[in-house]
């Protein structure tokens, strides 16, 4: 999770800071008027993610039931978000499980046979 969260706010900052300020000062109608900020978010990573650094896409085929679960709960709850702490758990918890993308091992060269 770490890992998606620095390449997050490597890449994507600016949808971030917007994000989290839209969020901050509409503590009742966040969920609603605050969307298309986070949708924001959800296509910076999207395109954003240099091909070397897949992990959110792992995150997001691996964990995508908990994080759905999450996203309902806030659709339910949209004006006391606390009320969504175990669904934040529960994918906080998916999200650390996800290994780490492999790196490509170096092409291992035999030697050519003399002559």
């Amino acid at each position: 999770m770490q890992a998606a969260l620095e390449v997050t706010a490597r890449y994507c900052s600016r949808e971030l800071d917007q994000y989290g300020q839209c969020v901050a000062a509409k503590p009742e109608s966040w969920q609603r008027d605050c969307h298309h900020l986070k949708m924001s978010i959800a296509q910076c990573t999207s395109s954003q993610c240099p091909p070397g650094s897949p992990i959110i896409r792992q995150i997001r085929q691996a964990c995508a039931e908990p994080f759905e679960a999450f996203e309902e709960c806030l659709r339910q709850n949209e004006a006391s978000a606390g009320r969504c702490a175990e669904q934040v758990r529960r994918f906080l918890q998916c999200a650390e499980r996800v290994p780490p993308p492999r790196r490509p091992a170096a092409a291992q060269t035999q030697p050519i046979p003399a002559s």
